[in-house]
């Protein structure tokens, strides 16, 4: 078998999928970019995307972070990496059949926008009280169960750990409006199987959440927050968009 080469011609879908991803999330973006070129015919099944060394510099990121991404959607069934003369990363034929989840652009893009608002809120306004020795353990063990818990647990945990945030706001209402919220994103999330080296990813950012939460941090915190929704919104994007 030959690779195939791939001449895209629509210049205009191949400079929206091949650009540079964000620097804070290149992992999800990343893999958020190939899922769109899979996702928008760019590359049909069957067909090889372009050498990792090209998409790190269509990507503006390491050859390792496209390898990772590439890794990940390979373990999900999307991509197909093939050794030897002709091998190369091919995307899969058939590709997966994806849950059936509707969501228009317009209220996917409601849904994340006011998670943003609500979460980074409530991570600002955490940070900014004095938090008993009680609560601060609360929250501490509250992400080491998620970074040690495995995938089948890991979106429970996940949300625990927010939710134990918005209570820290000791704003009563935030905490059922964050509930409500992230009952709708984790149904969209549900639709697309968990990537480990993501999971990864995010725990490193809860971690970085909650230390400024307890350092009481408040702008850290909110933008530490921010950049963590950025990741699963690039994800979500990349599969439901």
């Amino acid at each position: 078998m030959s690779a195939v080469s791939v001449e895209v011609p629509l210049p205009a879908v191949r400079r929206a999928v091949y650009r540079p991803v964000r620097g804070g999330n290149a992992l999800e973006d990343t893999i958020a970019r190939l899922i769109q070129t899979v996702r928008l015919g760019v590359v049909a099944p069957g067909e090889s995307l372009p050498p990792e060394r090209e998409l790190a510099g269509l990507y503006g990121v390491s050859r390792d972070t496209v390898r990772e991404a590439i890794r990940e959607l390979a373990d999900t069934g999307y991509l197909v990496r093939r050794r030897g003369r002709y091998g190369g990363t091919f995307v899969a034929d058939p590709l997966p059949q994806p849950a059936s989840v509707a969501v228009s652009a317009t209220e996917l893009e409601d849904v994340l926008g006011l998670r943003r608002v609500l979460e980074a809120g409530a991570a600002r306004t955490a940070a900014g009280r004095t938090l008993d020795p009680e609560a601060r353990a609360e929250l501490w063990a509250r992400h080491e169960e998620a970074a040690l818990v495995g995938t089948d647990d890991y979106r429970r945990l996940d949300t625990l750990l927010h939710l134990t945030i918005a209570e820290l706001a000791a704003v009563p209402s935030l905490v059922a409006l964050i509930a409500e919220n992230r009952a709708q994103v984790n149904v969209w999330l549900d639709a697309f199987p968990l990537l480990p080296r993501n999971i990864e990813h995010s725990n490193a950012q809860h971690e970085a959440i909650v230390t400024a939460i307890l350092a009481g941090r408040a702008d850290a915190a909110e933008a530490a927050v921010l950049e963590h929704l950025a990741g699963s919104e690039s994800l979500l994007r990349g599969f439901l968009g």
